[in-house]
């Protein structure tokens, strides 16, 4: 299955990335591979993930690495993320 990453999905991996790596720099580095590794096991199966709450679309689904969402869209030949963020955020697609 292929994952694709938007522009806005990857700018948020690099913000999370230069938030954290502020204060240390190997720990940035294994969260944004946490991440991205938890998007590539959800394009192997994409209806892991949650319906999306706060929009209720069958094809909008979302999985966790502790505090961060990453919200995806399911396609025909895997996933497209949309957005990374924290969850204590509001949700803008």
């Amino acid at each position: 299955m292929k994952l694709r990453w938007s522009d806005r999905s990857t700018d948020d991996l690099a913000e999370i990335y230069w938030y954290i790596a502020r204060n240390n720099p190997q720990n940035a580095k294994q969260w944004v591979d946490k991440l991205r590794k938890r998007a590539r096991d959800a394009a192997h199966s994409a209806l892991i993930g949650r319906i999306v709450p706060e929009l209720g679309q069958a094809d909008i689904r979302e999985v966790f690495v502790e505090h961060y969402r990453i919200v995806y869209r399911v396609e025909d030949d895997g996933i497209s993320v949309l957005t990374v963020f924290e969850g204590h955020r509001v949700l803008k697609l």
